[in-house]
């Protein structure tokens, strides 16, 4: 089951120039953005841990996109 609202998925490709999303498309959208978070946040972590902390800055995340 996925951790992200369909409906708020939805909302953001709405939001950015899709007419209507088919239940499939958005459901490929909620596993890929969740891929993506997850990906994003174990590389956040390794950045984090590797600065001495435990928790994840906003830095991190900046990062950790970058080199994505």
């Amino acid at each position: 089951m996925a951790d992200l609202p369909i409906a708020a998925v939805i909302r953001i490709a709405k939001n950015n120039g899709a007419e209507r999303v088919g239940s499939d498309a958005a459901a490929a959208l909620v596993a890929k953005a969740e891929e993506y978070i997850a990906d994003l946040t174990r590389e956040a972590n390794k950045l984090a841990l590797h600065a001495g902390r435990k928790t994840i800055k906003e830095e991190d995340i900046e990062l950790a996109a970058k080199s994505a």
